[in-house]
């Protein structure tokens, strides 16, 4: 039988930062040890080292062997894919990346995040060019893409039609200056938080928790929040269950292992 909802996995970006040693993760806990700590309590990762640079096969079995039956990571697209000027030309950069042994993740690799630079400006032609070059599967493996754009000129209904076309969600970012763009634009939500404040024990307002367990909820359920704001307000998406994505980073790092935790919380 068909569900009538999809996942909700959320989590923190990373999961090695000093800070968090002694208020998420107890103190004397083994540094080899945070990952299987993090995956107890979170439901997804999204990793930045992929952004930087390549990893071993052997690195992402390791990781998929630390955390439990379904948890997923998020893995950020290589930097040389999309910091480019021409991003038709990204082929060989993705192509790697895909080839660098993701797939040792098996049933826990989840979406492919692209993120563009703030000074990238929306250039369909282009754009389209590298959506083009996003595969659907690796191996017999199905493949999900979501890009991050964090320049104005996307905030267009042209922009969205494109991911409409190629069935590729764009993150919602919540964000002091980052475009804001709730329009669903394939078959899962990713949003990535970022207006987190050290002074809060959970990093986020009781409120503000409770209002993104709601839409987290709608979401998955094939719904979309009336509270966020749309490009193309004319075209609805078709209603169907979602898997959802929703990471704490950024602001108030510190807080954001909490805060995640107490969205879970919220959505038993």
């Amino acid at each position: 039988m068909p569900t009538s909802q999809g996942r909700i996995l959320t989590g923190i970006g990373g999961w090695n930062y000093a800070p968090w040693r002694g208020v998420f993760y107890p103190k004397g806990l083994p540094q080899a040890q945070e990952l299987r700590y993090a995956g107890e309590r979170l439901t997804s990762i999204e990793i930045n080292a992929t952004f930087y640079g390549s990893q071993k096969p052997a690195t992402f079995r390791k990781w998929a062997g630390e955390v439990p039956d379904g948890f997923v990571f998020s893995l950020k697209g290589p930097r040389f894919a999309t910091n480019r000027r021409v991003l038709a030309e990204a082929g060989d950069s993705i192509q790697r990346f895909l080839d660098s042994g993701i797939a040792e993740l098996g049933e826990k690799l989840g979406p492919l995040l692209w993120q563009f630079a703030p000074a990238k400006k929306f250039d369909a032609a282009d754009f389209g060019k590298f959506l083009e070059l996003l595969p659907g599967k690796l191996d017999q493996q199905k493949l999900r893409h979501v890009v991050e754009v964090r320049h104005d000129s996307f905030r267009m209904p042209d922009f969205v039609a494109l991911l409409r076309k190629f069935d590729t969600p764009v993150v919602f970012a919540e964000h002091a200056s980052y475009p804001a763009i709730a329009d669903i634009t394939g078959d899962f939500v990713y949003a990535r938080l970022q207006k987190g404040q050290e002074k809060l024990a959970t990093g986020y307002p009781p409120k503000a928790l409770d209002a993104w367990a709601a839409r987290a909820k709608l979401w998955a359920k094939g719904g979309a929040p009336a509270d966020l704001p749309v490009i193309d307000e004319r075209s609805k998406p078709k209603k169907q269950p979602r898997d959802v994505f929703i990471y704490f980073i950024h602001e108030a790092k510190v807080r954001m292992p909490a805060a995640a935790m107490a969205l879970i919380e919220r959505l038993k």
